[in-house]
């Protein structure tokens, strides 16, 4: 079973796609960078890896290879944190490279955004049996949504027996682009949607901007995961940036109140 079935309190997003060391020069870029980060990350706090490989550019890219070397580096570093990789398209990639990506990696977790994935509405046979392929494989596979609107289309596919019953969803409050201050009241929506899911669905928030602690704390509160670091978020609760990712993860967790609860499960 993959060591991602239960989904972690604290993962580390410490990338992303689209910011670079131009915007913090404690953003990692290259693969002993991210194996740094998440090394200093763990000894804070954080249980799991979110993972982005970018090439020699500097560019996010879905490359089979580099995961592979990103997981190998992971398990020599910190064998004991898990890696979950992303197929993020940033509008580069097509659900076909998506999928293709998951199948040659077959890693233990990967984040996969709805509409992303299965961008048109009706049937979609064949994220249908991309859906159906890594439920088999035990491959712990997040939906990421970035509105209630697509909880309820999560629910409704579910419901109507075109893909396994979801097990971990993501909750994505503001916006990168355009810039969307993320507000912890956000979450209301998505749990409200979130009663249509199956029961025991495990859920978790990110959130972008210096709001990001105030929505992780009350996800936590509320029974949720979280999810951290520079992929969402570079700055301090005050606005001015953030030391690393490791700080931000010590911060969080510093924060958290004694009986918080370890687990992010359907409200």
């Amino acid at each position: 079973m993959s060591r991602l079935a239960t989904l972690p309190r604290i993962m580390l997003a410490p990338n992303g796609a689209r910011r670079t060391r131009a915007d913090h020069p404690a953003l990692p870029e290259t693969i002993a960078q991210t194996v740094a980060a998440a090394t200093a990350a763990h000894q804070a706090g954080a249980e799991a890896l979110h993972a982005h490989v970018r090439d020699a550019e500097a560019r996010h890219v879905l490359d089979a290879g580099l995961y592979r070397e990103l997981r190998a580096e992971m398990a020599r570093a910190v064998p004991e944190m898990p890696v979950q990789i992303t197929t993020e398209a940033v509008g580069l990639y097509s659900p076909a490279t998506q999928r293709a990506l998951v199948r040659e990696v077959l890693p233990e977790g990967v984040s996969v955004a709805l509409r992303e994935m299965w961008p048109e509405p009706g049937p979609d046979p064949e994220a249908q049996r991309f859906y159906a392929e890594t439920e088999a494989a035990g491959i712990a596979l997040q939906h990421i949504l970035y509105a209630p609107d697509q909880v309820t289309h999560l629910a409704v596919l579910w419901s109507e027996g075109m893909i396994p019953a979801p097990r971990q969803v993501l909750f994505v409050l503001g916006r990168y682009a355009p810039p969307t201050l993320a507000r912890p009241e956000e979450l209301d929506g998505f749990l409200a949607a979130a009663s249509a899911l199956p029961e025991g669905v495990q859920w978790a928030a990110c959130a972008f901007g210096r709001s990001e602690q105030a929505c992780l704390l009350r996800a936590a509160g509320l029974g949720g995961g979280m999810r951290i670091g520079f992929e969402n978020n570079i700055e301090r609760p005050d606005g001015r940036p953030a030391r690393d990712n490791a700080e931000q993860v010590a911060a969080l967790v510093a924060a958290l109140p004694d009986n918080a609860s370890p687990r992010g499960q359907r409200a």
